[in-house]
């Protein structure tokens, strides 16, 4: 039964050994096998997960410390399908450069291993070691162009901020653990249920929060992330944007919902101010971007802000209705950026440049990229019938579950953020369709090789699938919060 309980993070686990050794006896040119053999087993370790999905129930291991639910197979296939659809991103970007290629998908499934491990996470000091599984190998992935100087200055710049965020991560968590007593999650929420909450676990609660706030890029603390997504590989910045954020905001619903959720006073004050920055702020300066690159992360950031409103909204009757929200707003955001960034590399193939006006004519010379370009824009401002509405919509659903003034007022703030990041996504369709090729561009036909046309299928699909039928992802939500 223990051998079960963890069969699908020991099959994730097992590709990464597989990848280093075999990675020893490539020749130079044989280096595409460690791709090979780093996605056949991220999809191997897929199966462990639908066959305990299949069989139901909740297991739990290490006194708690680690549960296996519905909540962390949903989670767990999704850091898995992501992190397969980044290798389709990545193969011909990393196999054409400068870069070695096996220790590449070694830290990219490291990172996903502790992604995996997160999901399951029940008790502080394995979400802290979960997180730094997923936070260390990034650091190195953000700085893999080696001879690029930007890319050395995002290393150094998302190292700094990670290890900082860290340290007041794990000194909040010391608070709580004192005061507690204990680091399991469910002892936590016990303790923080009494009438009598101290200050210092109020002041841990705070600071561990302001420690996810930075895996989150959650402003204030969102410095790092428009340098360091500009600076790393782009198929990098895709993974960033998502798993990696994703893998932040696994950890904040575990000890929220979890652990913090009874002292909701101590914490939602400061999710609501940080949820409304963020959406307001990202959204405000994506407006200036020039760069597509730069574009994305400042969306990413508002994008945030939206996730975090069913957070901040969240009470006794409207606890399950937030935990799904962020669930399936999790999902879809994943699909979608992870769709826009494949086609973003597609189309620098041609054009060598992340500036959006070299995207001018895109439908000239390969119409099927523009459209599908277009529909991840549109899906990520909430355009129906794409997947994005549903986020947006259970989003709203968690405001008005709530329906505190406080709800009230953010979803007006959420609301009118999302007039603004349509003008910016419509602005990258325009000039899409609307613009000439620039000169320095080629008009022939774009042939897309085919890891990225697999890639903006996949994604394509699950955000037209979706935002058709939306009870799919409804159906995993309820799934997921049935857990709560």
């Amino acid at each position: 039964t223990r051998f079960r309980n963890v069969t699908g993070v020991q099959t994730c686990a097992l590709p990464i050994f597989v990848v280093l050794i075999a990675d020893f006896f490539f020749e130079y040119r044989e280096r595409f096998k460690t791709y090979q053999l780093a996605s056949f087993g991220t999809l191997l370790a897929i199966v462990p997960i639908l066959t305990l999905a299949r069989a139901g129930g909740v297991r739990s291991l290490f006194g708690g410390a680690y549960v296996v639910d519905n909540y962390t197979l949903a989670m767990q296939a999704f850091f898995l399908i992501a992190a397969y659809i980044t290798m389709l991103l990545s193969v011909d970007h990393i196999g054409e450069g400068d870069y070695y290629q096996g220790e590449y998908y070694v830290l990219l499934l490291t990172s996903t291993l502790g992604m995996m491990i997160m999901a399951g996470a029940r008790d502080l000091i394995t979400i802290f070691v979960a997180l730094e599984t997923i936070s260390i190998p990034t650091f190195v992935l953000a700085g893999w162009r080696k001879h690029d100087s930007r890319s050395n200055e995002a290393a150094v710049k998302y190292f700094i901020i990670g290890v900082l965020s860290s340290a007041l991560m794990l000194y909040g968590m010391s608070f709580v653990y004192g005061m507690a007593g204990t680091t399991k999650l469910l002892g936590i929420a016990a303790y923080a249920g009494t009438a009598d909450v101290p200050v210092l676990f109020a002041i841990g609660i705070l600071l561990t929060i302001v420690g996810f706030a930075f895996k989150v890029s959650a402003v204030p603390f969102h410095f790092w992330a428009p340098d360091t997504y500009e600076g790393a590989p782009v198929p990098v910045t895709a993974f960033l944007s998502v798993a990696s954020k994703a893998g932040g905001f696994v950890a904040l619903l575990n000890v929220i919902y979890f652990g913090f959720y009874p002292s909701h006073t101590s914490w939602q004050p400061v999710i609501w101010v940080l949820a409304a920055l963020s959406m307001t702020y990202g959204n405000l300066v994506a407006l200036r971007q020039t760069s597509v690159i730069r574009m994305l992360a400042y969306s990413s950031i508002a994008q945030g802000g939206f996730m975090l409103v069913p957070f901040a909204v969240a009470n006794s009757s409207a606890q399950q209705s937030s935990f799904e929200a962020v669930v399936v707003y999790i999902l879809i955001y994943g699909a979608m950026n992870l769709g826009v960034f494949a086609c973003v590399i597609a189309a620098m193939r041609r054009t060598r440049s992340a500036e959006i006006t070299s995207f001018g004519g895109m439908f000239k010379y390969s119409p099927i990229l523009a459209v599908m370009t277009s529909a991840f824009l549109f899906s990520l401002a909430g355009i129906p019938p794409l997947a994005g509405w549903f986020a947006k919509f259970v989003m709203f659903r968690a405001v008005l579950d709530a329906g505190t003034p406080a709800a009230v007022i953010l979803g007006v703030i959420a609301a009118l953020n999302s007039v603004i990041a349509f003008f910016y996504y419509a602005g990258v369709a325009r000039t899409i369709w609307f613009r000439d090729v620039p000169a320095e561009v080629e008009s022939t036909p774009l042939r897309t090789p085919f890891a990225l046309n697999a890639a903006i299928t996949i994604t394509g699909v699950i955000v037209i699938v979706v935002g058709v039928y939306p009870q799919l992802f409804a159906r995993i939500g309820e799934l997921a919060g049935a857990t709560l």
